[in-house]
């Protein structure tokens, strides 16, 4: 699609803070870069290399405290200068928003992994949970919320809807960019996960909700900002009616071949679309299991 303003319901498959993002308005319109999350592929260009067994402890962001006890069933010790590591890639590939840069190095993302991958946890990489779904690849996580982000009110988003809320791991990274998160998993043994590993960093501000995805949250519609971690062959029309008027949405959209989209809501009744990158995710479904 080209960045014109569009009416929708359409068929998409055919279609911070200023200071802290230097260059990043070209890096969301003019970069085409494939972002296959194949856990096999970046396992093996990663050599099956362990995680030092160090400091567990990440940086402390304002309103998320870190857990300082080992959680049941998680590997302790697992070193913080890892974690920051892996943040040194995701700016190497492109990725430029301080916050989320920083939101991304708080967040233990070994802690939301069974025990027998968590060596594997700060790969660049989407590894499974369970239930045929997957923990987003650290890379396509931050893109996303970068893109999020790059809204026209200086990266505030004041309430933002997840839809597939997994394991819980990207729920916990946006609950540092934004004042308040929304989550729906259809999947039940995953939602009560999602809430298990979220107990322990008590993070006030995220709210959890097991339902249909693709129907959204109207009751506490609309929102600032919203995220896909599933591909559909088009986007829900409730939920781009769930967005705020200048609100941005951010999805996977296609069937074999993905492609990473942005939808900005124009005005009541138009919304405008642009494809950013190739991407590979789980198929989008409705309804509860």
């Amino acid at each position: 699609m080209t960045a014109k303003t569009k009416r929708f319901p359409l068929q998409l498959a055919s279609v911070v803070d200023k200071s802290s993002r230097t260059g990043h308005s070209e890096s969301v319109s003019s970069r085409n870069v494939a972002t296959p999350q194949t856990a096999t592929q970046n396992a093996a260009r990663n050599g099956g290399r362990g995680l030092s067994q160090s400091d567990r402890h990440g940086p402390t962001v304002a309103g998320y405290a870190q857990p300082h006890a080992a959680v049941p069933g998680s590997v302790p010790m697992i070193s913080a200068a890892v974690r920051k590591a892996m943040v040194a890639r995701i700016a190497k590939q492109g990725v430029k928003d301080a916050k989320v840069l920083a939101a991304m190095e708080a967040v233990p993302r070994h802690l939301f992994m069974e025990p027998a991958l968590a060596s594997q946890a700060y790969i660049d990489a989407s590894l499974p949970i369970g239930y045929h779904q997957t923990i987003s690849q650290p890379y396509i996580v931050a893109r996303m919320i970068e893109v999020m982000r790059d809204n026209g009110q200086a990266g505030v988003l004041n309430r933002v809807l997840e839809i597939g809320t997994g394991c819980g791991y990207q729920a916990a990274v946006l609950s540092l960019v934004a004042k308040e998160v929304y989550s729906i998993e259809r999947i039940k043994p995953l939602h009560e996960l999602a809430k298990t590993n979220l107990r322990p960093l008590r993070i006030a501000n995220i709210r959890l909700h097991y339902g249909d995805g693709m129907l959204g949250f109207p009751k506490v519609a609309p929102f600032d900002g919203i995220i896909l971690a599933a591909a559909g062959l088009e986007v829900p029309q409730a939920l781009l009616d769930q967005m705020t008027i200048g609100g941005r949405l951010v999805a996977p959209v296609g069937g074999r071949h993905q492609v990473l989209q942005l939808i900005e809501r124009v005005s009541k009744f138009e919304w405008s679309s642009r494809t950013l990158e190739d991407c590979h995710f789980v198929p989008l479904r409705s309804g509860t299991v």
